[in-house]
């Protein structure tokens, strides 16, 4: 592939809703593009964007892909995001890459909730943007609807540059609403046809509105405007450019990307009013001078970059995915990671088509393109020059809050799924491995119920190992909630020396619920000897890791030796000890043992239209609600407190409750008493799975 310079190079993501047709979109603009002789299915299996084998057998896209296109001397690196909610942090790697977004909706489904999210994300990211209408090749499929839909939604800034031709009820053409003239496609041409006459009513609305804001964008534009004065082709599309940039005009397109209708004028509209990066402006930080590098795209600026991405597949190896911020990147220069501390050379770079690398000899300021095989390096990291430290802050990615507990099938494969987990940590970043060791227990934590099914599936057929995914034990505690007073003489006598150890020790609620124990000593007169405490404190110690209630961990409990004997042969540390624990154990059930269970400070962003139904769900999880505060865009933060074991499953049945406009955000505020059925409950269960726990641990 040639070399292109900043301003030939186009970033573009491809947003929408899961389904709505992202990837045929880059498969059409691929094959006109000319990287492909016939253009790949998705239920073939044999498109670009789709290489993942997970991806094809599932027939939608699980990660983002990054596809280079050459255009009329213009370099387009297309970006193609998964659109289901799970893999959102496949579209936050893509968003932060890009400069600029096509919004794809599907004619036949309409707008969508992943709609709306798209244009959330670059309102956030403040994007220029496309929308593009697929499908109108599908029968029900209604451009007007989208518009209206869209226009109803986000206002004037909404402007058709195309209206569908059909002819038979077939879809055959377009009208240009900048040129005003009507186009009929044949092959991968279009020729003019005259506008029919039922679309030029919504011809002249369109065209008037979209005047009317070329006209704003100057004061000569606007009196010449009110002068009845007619711009030319030229000023009108310089003008909207202008718009396009600045997000005050988002442009409406439509076509087929099965049948290639309508893909050649996106593909120019990219080229003609989308941003290069060097009208976008990017700032790190020199390390050296910890002042602000202000990169922005400059070719002639030390050279700079962040990995928005990282690929590690079993199958083509691992690529840090870059967006070069500033300078020119060549093979064998060598390159700084200031996140790892790494100074090493880039033998060969390279730009991506879907699962394809080719090499290039440079990447100049604004482009993306690929490393291979970099020691260490991390989606996120900085590289630059040691001469020239620059760092470049992490975007955001959401967290997960889904988790599951995970089991090898084969014992024996502990290792391998670790490391089969790590490499995948290393390429999605909402994905984690945790060891709850109090539990005794692994979590996988996730974005939702089909990311962690995909990431079981994967880890069956890529990295040939197998674990099962189960209901996670929750972190309950045990405490007391009143006072004990026992004793216990341990005696054991088998020939020789015996075992002799007696303690007598009270027990009561601790001044500090934290922590798992307080240790006092109020022995008089030696009957227990000073050397003989530090074994009363470890039968202690080892008592609070599994409490005698239903083997959960203790917290708040303070205990008291107060007095004991020992036998001046037989008396042991070991002897000691084990007097303690057997002593912990009926002195903790004699006072008033209570189970308490974790409780989570939630936050839910809902729109207003659901708030009454989340609220009733929130109640019937014993959540208690504890305010709500409106937020722009017609949706409310309830703020409430959950116990944990309330929350598991949550994501799917606000999805589902909200039709996905929902989200949420916990972490660990208290722990607080069970209510008695739960109790029983949970002493019931656990009860029984005391030998299998022992296993666990």
């Amino acid at each position: 592939m040639n070399v292109y310079t900043t301003d030939k190079i186009r970033n573009v993501v491809l947003l929408g809703h899961g389904g709505c047709g992202k990837t045929s979109l880059a498969e059409a603009m691929a094959y006109l593009a000319g990287l492909t002789s016939r253009m790949g299915k998705i239920d073939d299996a044999n498109t670009l964007s789709d290489f993942g084998k997970e991806e094809q057998k599932r027939k939608f896209s699980i990660n983002t892909s990054l596809i280079a296109l050459e255009w009329q001397g213009v370099k387009i690196n297309v970006l193609d995001t998964p659109g289901y909610f799970d893999f959102v942090g496949e579209v936050e790697e893509a968003v932060a890459a890009a400069d600029a977004a096509i919004i794809v909706v599907s004619g036949k489904s309409g707008f969508e909730v992943g709609t709306e999210k798209a244009w959330d994300l670059c309102e956030k990211h403040k994007l220029p943007r496309f929308v593009f209408v697929t499908d109108m090749d599908v029968d029900n499929a209604s451009f007007k609807n989208v518009l209206e839909t869209m226009t109803e939604k986000y206002g004037k800034r909404m402007a058709p540059f195309h209206l569908p031709i059909r002819e038979n009820e077939k879809l055959i053409g377009y009208v240009n609403v900048i040129s005003e003239t009507g186009n009929k496609w044949q092959g991968k041409e279009a020729v003019e046809i005259p506008v029919p006459d039922y679309s030029k009513p919504n011809l002249q609305q369109y065209r008037d509105t979209l005047m009317e804001t070329v006209a704003e964008t100057s004061e000569d534009l606007m009196e010449r405007y009110f002068a009845g004065e007619t711009f030319s082709e030229a000023e009108i599309r310089s003008a909207l450019r202008t718009n396009i940039i600045d997000g005050s005009v988002v442009p409406m397109t439509m076509g087929s990307s099965l049948l290639c209708y309508g893909i050649y004028t996106l593909l120019d509209d990219i080229v003609k009013y989308l941003p290069s990066p060097e009208n976008c402006k990017i700032a790190g930080v020199n390390m050296k001078t910890n002042e602000i590098f202000e990169a922005n795209y400059d070719f002639s600026k030390p050279k700079s970059a962040f990995i928005f991405k990282t690929i590690v597949d079993p199958f083509i190896g691992k690529y840090s995915l870059i967006k070069v911020c500033s300078g020119v990147f060549k093979s064998d220069d060598m390159i700084y990671n200031l996140d790892k501390d790494i100074e090493e050379k880039v033998s060969k770079l390279y730009t991506m088509q879907g699962g394809k690398a080719v090499e290039v000899a440079e990447l100049h300021a604004g482009d993306l393109g690929a490393i291979a095989k970099l020691t260490g390096a991390r989606t996120g990291n900085s590289l630059s020059t040691k001469a020239n430290t620059i760092k470049y802050g992490m975007f955001e990615i959401s967290k997960p809050y889904t988790y599951m507990r995970y089991r090898p099938v084969n014992k024996g494969d502990v290792d391998k799924i670790s490391q089969a987990l790590q490499k995948m940590m290393h390429e999605d970043l909402t994905l984690k491995n945790v060891n709850d060791a109090d539990n005794g227990q692994t979590l996988l934590y996730g974005m939702g119920d089909m990311h962690l099914d995909i990431v079981t599936s994967i880890l069956k057929n890529e990295y040939k190992v197998e674990i099962t995914l189960e209901k996670p034990k929750v972190a309950f505690r045990e405490t007391i909630k009143k006072k004990s007073d026992v004793e216990y003489k341990y005696k054991k006598q088998s020939g020789g020396h015996g075992q002799y150890g007696h303690v007598k020790m009270r027990f009561e609620p601790a001044s500090d619920i934290t922590v798992p124990y307080e240790f006092e000593e109020e022995v008089v007169g030696g009957a227990v000897p000073k050397n003989y405490f530090p074994a009363v404190e470890k039968g202690l110690q080892e008592s609070v890791l599994r409490g005698p209630l239903a083997a959960y961990p203790v917290v708040g409990v303070k205990a008291i030796l107060y007095d004991g004997s020992y036998h001046p042969v037989d008396s042991s540390e070991m002897a000691f000890k084990m007097a303690t624990s057997q002593a912990f154990k009926k002195g903790f059930m004699e006072a008033g043992p209570i189970l308490l269970e974790p409780i989570m400070s939630l936050k839910v962003n809902v729109p207003d239209a659901y708030t009454g139904d989340v609220m009733g769900d929130l109640n019937k999880r014993r959540g208690r609600v504890l305010g709500m505060t409106p937020v722009p865009g017609g949706r409310q933060i309830i703020e409430a407190s959950v116990p944990q074991m309330s929350l598991f499953g949550y994501c799917t049945d606000l999805r589902s409750m909200t039709g996905g406009r929902g989200e949420f955000e916990y972490e660990f505020d208290r722990y607080e008493q069970a209510p008695s059925d739960i109790q029983e409950a949970q002493v019931k269960e656990r009860a029984s799975k005391v030998a299998e726990s022992n296993v666990d641990a």
